[in-house]
């Protein structure tokens, strides 16, 4: 067993001691100093849920201080909590995020709630659908279609090689659902997507860089997350324009584009839409009412 680690005059320091030093060192860090401490400590001490609670009082090994100091220090330097822990939860993953990919955020499981969405409407016995994540980043999207539908086969694909590391490595803790997956070799966009899925892809999904130039970013994002997905030209569509533009090409005569934006460009990127030649276009909401992606269908549904 490993030794508990002591304080300075020689008494065991418990994990409740440390929560307070926590809530203490990032009081001016953020507005959730209690929140934040309590997962540094799940994380250091790998005690989750009921666990946390009942594990407060327990003698805290020098291990466990390490990775608390460590952690702590990171934080407290303005480094985001996600980053910190190594660690992130979306929908049903539980994935490996750092400085190489975005933060997963709550809204854009609005998007894979709307994409699935579509592949149910799409959906019809014994048929196998194909669905690309374009600049999939964590590999968040994509890997919680393959997870949350059987009869999806799901591309992954990226400009960052960095990134697709990240998805590959949060692929390898899919389960059997892996087994629908591919990761396609680093490219940009729809240079990625292998010749023979032109034409042919029932879903293409994407939260790209829309943020931008000029815009004025927290500091706790301009700072640690990678730009090369944040930014994305001047009035921040660049991105979205090419993929817009280019993804009739790729789709099935049946597909569906689902891409992720700001709440103020759904109109521009919804007029997009309509003159690449997508019949249907609707812009889909986050939980907060605010719009958050728009849906592009290639042919009506009704």
């Amino acid at each position: 067993m490993v030794p508990a680690a002591d304080d300075p005059d020689g008494a065991t320091v418990s994990w409740r001691a440390l929560q307070a030093e926590a809530e203490r060192a990032l009081a001016p860090v953020t507005d959730r100093p209690g929140v934040d401490a309590r997962r540094i400590i799940e994380r250091a001490s790998g005690n989750l849920g009921a666990d946390y609670v009942l594990g407060l009082d327990d003698p805290v090994t020098e291990r466990g201080m390490h990775f608390f100091d460590t952690m702590l220090e990171r934080r407290r330097l303005g480094e985001p909590l996600q980053y910190v822990l190594g660690r992130w939860g979306f929908r049903d993953l539980d994935l490996l995020v750092d400085r190489r990919v975005l933060i997963p955020r709550p809204e854009t499981e609005t998007v894979v709630d709307l994409a699935l969405a579509e592949l149910d409407r799409l959906r019809e016995p014994d048929r196998i659908l194909i669905a690309v994540d374009l600049g999939t980043g964590s590999g968040a999207i994509g890997l919680s279609i393959a997870a949350e539908r059987e009869q999806v086969e799901v591309l992954l694909t990226d400009a960052s090689a960095d990134a697709l590391a990240v998805a590959r490595a949060n692929l390898a803790g899919l389960g059997r659902a892996a087994t629908r997956v591919r990761i396609a070799e680093p490219g940009e966009w729809f240079a990625a997507v292998p010749a023979e899925h032109r034409g042919a892809i029932n879903l293409l999904v994407s939260n790209p860089p829309y943020v931008a130039l000029d815009d004025d970013l927290p500091a706790v994002v301009r700072d640690w997350e990678p730009s090369s997905a944040l930014f994305s030209g001047p009035d921040g569509l660049d991105d979205l324009r090419r993929i817009v533009g280019e993804a009739p090409e790729w789709l099935a005569a049946d597909g569906v584009l689902v891409v992720e934006l700001a709440p103020h460009q759904a109109e521009a990127v919804a007029g997009l839409a309509r003159a690449a030649g997508f019949v249907e276009v609707e812009i889909g909401a986050d939980l907060t009412g605010r719009s958050r992606a728009v849906v592009a269908r290639r042919s009506a549904t009704s």
